[in-house]
């Protein structure tokens, strides 16, 4: 043993006389090291006597030693200021310190509490089922709104909220926390919601609500104040597109409701909800009404009237007389009835005169029938136009064109009901000032 800690002493020194020429810093740097290898216990003690002892360690007792070692580092930085305290070894802390961040999200949610979806979550699946399919919309009962303007217009006409994602929380503040109470909170990640979503860049909010009911939505005040007693009934309008622009049309219009009778694609469908623009929570919209049902949504004093959305000018306007509804050989070919007895029962066409859409037809209470562009006006929809002494009305088109879009139309006709019914209520005003 002296032998040995003779040579390495011997050996320092030589060095540390090498070092001395060669710089200062170094010198500190390599005595530390060399001090460092002293300090270190030997792997084999050699005795004079040929005597060995093995200093080797098993991985047991070293594992012993490094966590002994620490715990007693762990214990020295407690002491201190716990500024490098690990979170990792120390779980209560982390702990203290996400309740310190979830306490202040929740200050700022005003109180609501969400989770994090985890990884495999099917419930932002299960969603996109409920847009894709009207049969799972009926069966839940629930709707899909997706969007911060279209879930703040259903919020404010008092829908009921179940199931909201979104995600980041600077989403969720955009949205009118307090009527959010009831509904679960989930956060999920923004891949996620552009895999589910319909939309090509979503806005990171989408929502579950419960099948709104119509009759018991509060709308607007000032909407409903500027109302007119316009009533519009969409017959067997099949594309989502244009049942979309007609509820925004009818909700800019005054209507008083809107009317979809069955065979028309669901109001609640997506594309429908973003042509809309939210006018399904500005006015009552009914859909999926036969015939019987649409007659108990309307006054009795109504007057029906229907829109006809082809051309009827052929060559020269001037000239061309409008032909009436029984020389009018091609209403057979759009006229579907909806049993074999009413084809042969029903030969003879409802007799319904036509006219131009700027001549007066908006006295009071009407409702305007809006055709679908592939099957056009049912005959229900002809027979409740004659019963009521109807029209048909029609917008004159250039030479060449066949038909308008019935989106197009509707907007036409809606807005001119709308001009002849405000311009009847002012003469009616004027008469009552005169007459008091």
């Amino acid at each position: 043993m002296a032998a040995f800690m003779y040579n390495v002493s011997r050996g320092f020194i030589l060095r540390e006389h090498s070092l001395l020429l060669r710089g200062h810093n170094q010198f500190l740097l390599d005595s530390r090291r060399y001090v460092r290898a002293l300090r270190r216990r030997p792997v084999t003690v050699l005795y004079p006597d040929g005597e060995r002892e093995t200093r080797i360690k098993s991985k047991e007792s070293a594992n012993k030693t490094n966590q002994t070692f620490l715990k007693q580092g762990r214990e020295r930085t407690d002491k201190s200021d716990g500024k490098h305290t690990n979170e990792k070894m120390r779980p209560e802390v982390a702990n203290n310190r996400t309740s310190h961040v979830n306490e202040w999200i929740k200050d700022k949610l005003g109180g609501l509490r969400y989770e994090k979806a985890p990884a495999g979550d099917k419930r932002l699946a299960h969603a996109a089922s409920i847009g894709c399919s009207r049969a799972f919309r009926d069966k839940e009962g629930k709707v899909l709104l997706e969007g911060r303007r279209l879930i703040c217009d259903a919020l404010a006409a008092g829908a009921s909220p179940q199931t909201l994602f979104f995600s980041a929380v600077e989403r969720l503040q955009e949205l009118p926390l307090d009527k959010l109470q009831q509904a679960k909170l989930i956060k999920v990640k923004y891949e996620d919601m552009k895999t589910w979503s319909d939309l090509v860049t979503p806005q990171g909010v989408i929502a579950i609500f419960s099948k709104p009911d119509a009759s018991r939505l509060a709308f607007p005040k000032d909407t409903r104040l500027q109302s007119v007693p316009l009533f519009l009934i969409c017959d067997r309008v099949r594309d989502a597109g244009n049942i979309g622009t007609i509820l925004r049309c009818a909700a800019a219009a005054g209507c008083d409701r809107v009317l979809l009778t069955k065979g028309c694609v669901d109001a609640w469908e997506p594309k429908v909800l973003r042509a809309a623009m939210g006018a399904h929570f500005r006015l009552p919209v009914f859909s999926n009404l036969n015939w019987n049902d649409i007659s108990k949504h309307l006054p009795l004093d109504i007057t029906v009237q229907v829109a006809d959305n082809r051309n009827h000018f052929t060559k020269d306007p001037v000239s061309e007389t409008i032909p009436t509804t029984t020389e009018n050989a091609s209403w057979s070919e759009y006229i579907e009835s909806d049993t074999e007895e009413e084809s042969d029962d029903g030969l003879a066409l409802p007799c319904v005169k036509q006219q131009v859409y700027h001549e007066r037809w908006a006295q009071r209470s009407t409702a305007l029938v809006i055709g679908g562009e592939t099957h056009g006006l049912s005959l229900e929809a002809l027979r409740l136009a004659e019963k009521t002494e109807g029209k048909i009305l029609f917008v004159p088109m250039a030479t060449g064109v066949e038909s308008l879009n019935s989106a197009m139309a509707a907007s036409i006709l809606l807005f001119e009901g709308r001009r002849q019914l405000q311009l009847d209520k002012g003469h009616r005003k004027a008469r009552s000032k005169l007459y008091s």
